[in-house]
């Protein structure tokens, strides 16, 4: 089992960047692939971007591509978003997520584990 627990989240104005991060606890973090999925007003939860286990293999949503990065360091139980080009349609509240399966992550977007949120508010 695993606890997440995000924090970086705040108000920016378009075209800056913010930097979320996810703790993990939990001694198997490595094990796990982990994902970010954001919710905005209204709208259903939406995939964002995931990390297989390694680091080596990384998957964004199309809206994200080319201005987020996902990242991970296993020595410190810790995933990251890196979010630069902010636009006022990224404001949500992003969801840090884990699952023993990418997959899960990526295509079924049911993953076992959540956090309970951090919000990005983009002003124009």
């Amino acid at each position: 089992q695993v606890q997440l627990v995000e924090s970086g989240g705040g108000l920016v104005q378009a075209g800056g960047s913010l930097r979320l991060s996810c703790a993990a606890s939990g001694r198997t973090f490595s094990t796990y692939a982990m994902g970010w999925f954001r919710q905005a007003p209204g709208k259903e939860r939406a995939f964002v971007a995931a990390i297989s286990w390694s680091g080596g293999s990384t998957y964004y949503a199309d809206s994200v591509k080319g201005r987020f990065t996902i990242s991970r360091d296993n020595a410190k139980n810790t995933v990251y978003l890196q979010m630069n080009s902010l636009k006022s349609e990224d404001t949500a509240v992003y969801y840090c997520a884990a699952d023993y399966e990418l997959m899960t992550i990526v295509v079924r977007t049911t993953p076992g584990y959540w956090g309970q949120g951090t919000q990005v508010t983009v002003s124009s």
